[in-house]
């Protein structure tokens, strides 16, 4: 009889440890960090983040990935983590071509560039949150990174009209299910992107036609385009890349006229 009762004792004990470590192994998924990647659109298929491990996370907070997939629309976006002499020119091409973006901006760049971040609300173009200092926000906590994205809205509040601040990129593009419910808690939308290439590395430009060729050969229809404005490979391609854009019958829209979110 002891024995029994033992062995009964046994079981139950083995599985209160099962039921202990379900909601352990559920946080330990929550908070692990991703870093955004996805598959690239080649030959007019469209981009994928269905086996990157994160899209379930991106949908339930509402995040940017893709656009309405239906329509020849395409979405410009910058990161400006800080000025390399460039931004100035992009925003000479955006107005003389009429197409509107969004720029990411750091508090390093908002601190030392403030006619730059005037020049982009000024001449109708939105400007978002890159976080302060640019850290990864995974690592900081829920104080940190209100923070983060408090102080640059306030800054960017006191230079331009644009008194609200509705969408964030993540830093370096990492990221886990907390940092997009804390942004979002806040008022923002996480923006991701689903046209991208490696043009962030100033020593490892390659001319203008590199990255030119990079982002027509990704276009598709509801993309969001991640441009770097340290790249001056970018500076010089983005009148060609805008010419030939619309000569294939897309239109450049402004991020907040986003209806449709795709995920796939």
């Amino acid at each position: 009889m002891r024995n029994k009762s033992a062995t009964a004792l046994a079981v139950l004990f083995i599985l209160a440890l099962a039921f202990q470590a379900i909601p352990a192994s559920a946080a330990a998924v929550q908070a692990e960090p991703f870093h955004f990647g996805f598959k690239k659109s080649r030959g007019g298929q469209l981009p994928s983040i269905a086996e990157e491990g994160f899209m379930p996370i991106l949908k339930n907070h509402q995040a940017i990935f893709l656009g309405n997939t239906d329509k020849k629309e395409l979405y410009l976006t910058f990161d400006n983590g800080y000025e390399n002499g460039n931004t100035g020119q992009i925003l000479d091409v955006l107005k003389e071509k009429q197409v509107p973006a969004i720029f990411f901006v750091t508090g390093h760049f908002v601190k030392e560039q403030p006619e730059l971040v005037k020049r982009m609300a000024n001449e109708g173009h939105l400007i978002g949150n890159h976080s302060w200092s640019h850290p990864d926000m995974t690592r900081i906590s829920d104080e940190q990174i209100r923070q983060e994205l408090e102080k640059v809205r306030i800054e960017v509040a006191k230079l331009t009209q644009q008194q609200t601040m509705n969408y964030v990129r993540p830093p370096r593009g990492i990221f886990n299910n907390r940092v997009l419910g804390e942004s979002q808690k806040h008022g923002y939308t996480n923006v991701f992107w689903s046209i991208a290439y490696r043009d962030w590395e100033t020593n490892r430009q390659q001319g203008w036609n590199y990255a030119y060729t990079n982002v027509i050969g990704q276009l598709h229809p509801g993309a969001v385009i991640l441009l770097h404005t340290v790249s001056r490979d970018n500076t010089l391609a983005l009148d060609n890349i805008i010419d030939e854009a619309r000569a294939r019958g897309y239109e450049f829209k402004r991020l907040d006229t986003l209806e449709v979110k795709v995920y796939r």
